[in-house]
């Protein structure tokens, strides 16, 4: 069971998490690989609203992905994202990152290599992720401006999709963690955490919420 106060400062956390920013079109539109294929379905969406013309889907597999996606994130949100009639031409896919840094370094890449010119990128990930990931990529990719989106939904509606009320918020306390110690690992540009927010995030770890932490000492960024 998750006791009230859990749960109220878990959603203090999964509202900090989103940047809250007005979509708006972009040069491409970014989905971040992950074990939710939701990140590529909010992608397509905002792709058929006309707010990018060229979709890249980044992501190889990791330990809670190599399952239900063998063939790798990227390449299974491009099945999706065909699947929901997106032409086969509006789609490039980065299989090969293991991380978020990788995911914005390895698009960045390849899209030079493509000659696409970027001035903007529509950063698509899942609802926790998009603070981290807006961290990430500034850090990474300082000469292009991000809009951060993902798909709209309540804290309930997430658990729900997840069916894991536990590992949702420990996800929660997690991301926010590598929010407050990867800017000094150079990993991620620093971006102000309020009061209330380290509050919150210090009562789940009491509680308990810890499985998703990084070592403190961790050398390399980790996707948790």
């Amino acid at each position: 069971m998750i006791s009230a106060q859990a749960w109220s400062d878990a959603e203090v956390l999964w509202d900090f998490h989103q940047m809250h920013h007005a979509v708006r079109p972009c040069s491409v539109a970014v989905g971040l690989g992950s074990h939710d294929l939701g990140v590529a379905d909010a992608t397509v969406a905002l792709y058929g609203q006309g707010m990018a013309p060229l979709i890249v889907f980044t992501g190889a597999t990791s330990r809670t992905t190599q399952s239900r996606m063998p063939r790798g994130e990227a390449v299974h949100y491009r099945e999706r994202a065909l699947e929901l009639g997106v032409p086969s031409a509006d789609i490039l896919v980065e299989p090969r990152a293991r991380n978020t840094g990788e995911n914005i370094q390895f698009t960045r890449d390849l899209l030079a290599e493509v000659g696409i010119e970027v001035s903007s990128v529509l950063l698509v990930s899942k609802p926790y992720e998009e603070r981290r990931a807006y961290a990430t990529a500034r850090k990474l990719w300082p000469d292009v401006e991000f809009v951060s989106a993902s798909t709209p939904m309540t804290l309930q509606e997430y658990v729900d999709s997840i069916g894991d009320a536990h590992l949702v918020l420990d996800m929660l306390v997690g991301a926010l963690q590598r929010l407050m110690i990867y800017p000094a690992q150079g990993f991620m540009v620093s971006l102000p955490v309020p009061d209330a927010v380290t509050a919150a995030y210090g009562r789940l770890c009491v509680q308990g919420f810890t499985s998703r932490l990084a070592p403190t000492g961790e050398g390399r960024e980790s996707n948790g």
